[in-house]
């Protein structure tokens, strides 16, 4: 195995190491995330530091270490500086990136992943900024299904029967998806939800990013898919994730 190596990659997180230094977490073209030492990269004249800030994609070469791996060089290829210099647009992005924080592994691929990501960040750059929860109700909806979890959205999850309409759903955090009320029993990790979610949820997983602003869908929808969603993710994946708190209104 070579000892220098070439990715491209997504910026998502740094941390403070020693006096100069940063460890960056990554997430790889091949979905895997990298954790890498930006030697110098908090200094003034450093030829890192711009380079690997958060939402930047960047062309890296990397040498391989005993724990962390060392940028030798960095390569701008996206800076996304309209993320940073609009709260609205920053709030949401830093959604995107914290999920992709927690749920990328070391070693792990899912190519799909990088291409999404990437996708929704130029996007957002451009997006009108009512637009901006949609995108990120898109984002969060696709990815947990790259990540293995597809919600199932048109019947039961747990006997395929069709959904009857009405003014609620049931839908299940263990089965994955709406529950008729005999599937639901006593399943205390079901919920709730308007009737309309499921449809907004599954317009959103069939929408290409740049065609989700153009769907209309109104914002208490939104607010609502956005609140399952939370829930949904918060059950499947183990870990907090503060950007997204904040972004939905506070902690479950």
């Amino acid at each position: 195995m070579s000892a220098i190596y070439r990715v491209q990659a997504l910026s998502l997180k740094k941390t403070k190491l020693g006096e100069s230094d940063l460890i960056v977490t990554f997430l790889a073209e091949d979905g895997c995330q990298v954790r890498a030492v930006a030697k110098g990269a908090r200094k003034t004249k450093s030829r890192f530091g711009s380079r690997v800030e958060p939402f930047t994609v960047v062309d890296l070469m990397l040498a391989r270490g005993r724990s962390l791996d060392i940028v030798t060089e960095a390569q701008c290829v996206a800076t996304h500086d309209a993320l940073r210099g609009d709260l609205d647009r920053m709030s949401a992005a830093s959604v995107v990136v914290d999920f992709l924080d927690k749920i990328s592994v070391e070693c792990q691929t899912e190519e799909r992943l990088f291409a999404l990501s990437t996708t929704t960040l130029d996007v957002m750059e451009l997006a009108e900024v009512e637009d901006l929860r949609a995108l990120v109700v898109a984002f969060l909806v696709k990815g947990m299904a790259m990540h293995g979890y597809r919600p199932q959205l048109t019947s039961c999850a747990g006997c395929a029967a069709s959904i009857r309409n009405g003014d609620f759903t049931l839908f299940s955090m263990s089965s994955g998806g709406v529950v008729c009320a005999d599937c639901a029993g006593a399943d205390t990790s079901t919920v709730r939800v308007s009737a309309d979610v499921p449809d907004v949820l599954n317009a959103l997983l069939g929408a290409r990013m740049a065609d989700v602003g153009a769907l209309g869908i109104p914002d208490r929808l939104l607010r609502d898919s956005l609140t399952l969603l939370r829930t949904f993710i918060s059950y499947h994946v183990p870990m907090r994730m503060k950007a997204l708190d904040m972004y939905g209104g506070g902690v479950l």
